[in-house]
């Protein structure tokens, strides 16, 4: 593919400032959307098992639009066919408009030749007929999740339900105490989106725009990580997916802009915040690593003797920049920093902040800080929180 010559030049502090714009950092939040707004404009918000002061997909509207009810993230989510999940750059919860759109993965999914698990004779069929007349239902309910109790030891039923979900035809309706409820799409989407006639290539075209709308601006590869596309399929589409080709400042690679972001320069108040380690903002390390000059890494399932920030490190995102890093815990109503990395004395203020704000919206009274990389900095900081908690 010849990629056309770029028209723009972005300073390195012009993309950064697009990037924190595209995804809701920058500028007043939309609070009339509220969390359905938030999920529209990133397009996807990952779904992870990991919960230490809420799940991820909690976290990711909490970080933009401050403390809206953790009752209140959920039901946006789930009540009134606002959404669905399924496989985009991971787990992701979607935009109920963006099913046909994916239409390209379910048939990917039907025509893949091995899987992981082996599919019973009869599993199939009996699960959807199941859902058909006892739906929505649990996993459990439809025959059990596991044989055993190894994670990856799926029952019969546990694979095919999950199967007819990558195929499309069973939805995960909700999630309830974090186990999927199962229903047939027939019943839980809309007839007007409930079909797969896109071809590839509009699927493909339109979930490149998609992010490269929630990105503002990124390389090929950010681009294609977004929804987890080949590089191959983005190659395919960009060039009529409405992104215009824009150099930048310290990129070594080429990159593509949302032309809507470029017409006026990003300006307004930044956020400052805790940030879920899987926020989209930050979830590709080589592009945090480029925009921020910050290194992340989810250290969860890194051995514990060999973490260097923690179980799981949320960045700290003040004046447009990535300024520490925070590994929380609770303990009854007291939110724990065990970990604090600040990025100089200038950091105190913001780190602290952010720290109170989400140990209210917990329903914490107090924080506690344990160790800081910085020793010096420990006092200042305990400090800074006193006073801000009073």
């Amino acid at each position: 593919m010849t990629t056309p010559r770029p028209a723009t030049e972005l300073s390195a502090d012009d993309a950064r400032r697009i990037a924190l714009r595209a995804q809701g950092f920058l500028g007043a939040p939309d609070r009339r959307s509220g969390v359905r707004g938030v999920l529209r404009h990133l397009g996807a918000i990952q779904l992870d098992t990991i919960s230490v002061l809420a799940r991820s997909h909690e976290l990711v509207p909490y970080a933009r639009l401050g403390a809206v009810g953790r009752k209140t993230v959920e039901n946006a989510y789930w009540k009134d066919t606002h959404s669905f999940e399924y496989w985009s750059h991971a787990a992701c919860i979607l935009p109920i408009e963006e099913w046909p759109h994916f239409a390209f993965r379910r048939r990917a999914y039907r025509n893949r030749p091995h899987w992981n698990h082996e599919l019973p004779d009869g599993a199939y069929d009996k699960v959807i007929e199941q859902l058909r007349s006892e739906g929505p239902l649990t996993a459990t309910e439809l025959g059990g999740a596991k044989k055993t109790n190894d994670w990856w030891d799926w029952s019969g039923s546990k694979v095919a339900v999950e199967r007819a979900l990558m195929y499309g035809e069973v939805v995960c309706v909700e999630r309830r105490g974090w186990k999927r409820i199962y229903d047939l799409a027939e019943r839980a989407i809309p007839d007007a989106l409930l079909h797969d006639e896109l071809d590839d290539t509009e699927c493909l075209r339109r979930l490149v725009r998609l992010a490269g709308q929630s990105l503002g601006v990124g390389t090929r590869a950010d681009i294609a990580d977004y929804h987890r596309l080949k590089g191959e399929q983005v190659d395919a589409v960009i060039s009529d997916s409405g992104l215009v080709p824009v150099t930048v400042e310290g990129w070594a690679k080429p990159a593509w802009a949302d032309p809507a972001a470029l017409e006026t320069p990003p300006r307004g108040r930044h956020r400052t915040t805790l940030l879920s380690p899987f926020d989209s903002l930050i979830w590709e390390r080589a592009r945090t690593e480029r925009i921020f000059g910050f290194t992340h890494r989810l250290e969860a399932y890194v051995p514990k003797q060999k973490r260097v920030y923690g179980y799981f490190a949320m960045p700290v995102l003040a004046g447009g920049r990535l300024v520490g890093r925070v590994d929380p815990a609770r303990e009854g109503r007291t939110l724990v920093a065990k970990q604090v990395t600040l990025d100089g004395p200038k950091a105190v203020p913001s780190v602290a902040q952010a720290l109170a704000e989400a140990a209210t919206w917990v329903d914490c009274t107090d924080v506690r800080v344990e160790r800081v990389d910085a020793p010096d900095l420990r006092e200042p900081l305990v400090k800074e929180l006193a006073r801000i908690l009073g």
